[in-house]
């Protein structure tokens, strides 16, 4: 269907709220997947041609990422990205494990589910994360839909929770000299109140576009922490296998083939599958 583009187009969120077609923004993120100029400007040229009032984003970036997958498969990957972040359930714990391997990579010693005392009662903390003298308290939230937003009421809760924490630890000579921060991180998105208080209250939020250029996306691509389930060579009992054993990232798997070993793939299957993940992992051109 050609698009008529003496008027914008308009597209419809997953809120179900809709906005003017953006060309730049699906340019940028065919950019950041590591595409070829060439192939970049195809799709989005196509996609131009196609689109008309009322189509969805899912099915926007669906026929970006087909077209981009029988060009180039390890950039399709990167492409899928925040459907591979929705795939890491049904439960929150994959997501757990995946932060952790996050704040890993920024330099921290990591610790993941863990119950510690407070002031008042014990808390069950996703991840605790130290790095030097400080250490961070990390509540992960995480959505199987990209609608599900989340509100204030989640950060005034950690915040308590994290206060409760820090008092505990500051009568403790193991930790005199520590700074403690608090943390929630979901794949999805804050309401601008939750936003509004993390900032008032010293809270550290982190989530899929938040905050801009330190996003959760942001720190994907850029540390390179892809989750092994946008791989496209692993089927998907395969990578609920590597899941259920908390295995989380393509990284883990490059650093440990023999993670591989109880899937018991073919010795063609396993090359297929790591190359795939050392092309993931290679930095995408500038």
């Amino acid at each position: 269907m050609q698009a008529n583009h003496t008027q914008p187009i308009l597209i419809k969120k997953a809120s179900g709220e809709h906005e003017p077609f953006a060309l730049d923004k699906l340019i940028r993120s065919l950019r950041n997947a590591g595409a070829e100029e060439a192939i970049i400007q195809e799709i989005g040229q196509d996609i131009q041609n196609w689109i008309y009032d009322g189509i969805s984003t899912h099915r926007i970036y669906a026929l970006a990422f087909s077209m981009l997958r029988k060009k180039e498969k390890q950039a399709a990957s990167r492409y899928r990205l925040k459907k591979g972040i929705m795939e890491l359930g049904p439960t929150g714990y994959p997501f757990e494990h995946f932060i952790g391997q996050v704040m890993g990579t920024l330099g921290f010693t990591v610790e993941v589910g863990q119950v510690l005392p407070g002031q008042c009662v014990t808390h069950e903390v996703d991840v605790v994360a130290t790095r030097g003298n400080e250490q961070h308290f990390v509540e992960c939230k995480y959505g199987q839909s990209p609608d599900r937003i989340q509100n204030v009421k989640v950060p005034l809760y950690i915040r308590s929770r994290v206060n409760d924490l820090i008092s505990k630890r500051k009568e403790s000579a193991e930790y005199r000299d520590f700074s403690f921060h608090g943390w929630v991180v979901t794949n999805t998105r804050f309401t601008s109140d939750a936003i509004n208080y993390g900032q008032c209250s010293g809270l550290h939020l982190l989530s899929w576009d938040y905050p801009l250029g330190n996003s959760l996306k942001d720190l994907i691509d850029r540390e390179r922490i892809y989750p092994l389930t946008v791989l496209n060579s692993l089927t998907k009992s395969h990578k609920q296998q590597l899941l259920n054993q908390n295995i989380v990232t393509c990284q883990q798997l490059q650093d440990n083939p023999g993670l591989l070993d109880p899937l018991a793939l073919s010795e063609k299957k396993f090359q297929t599958v790591m190359h795939e993940i050392r092309q993931m992992l290679k930095p995408t051109k500038s």
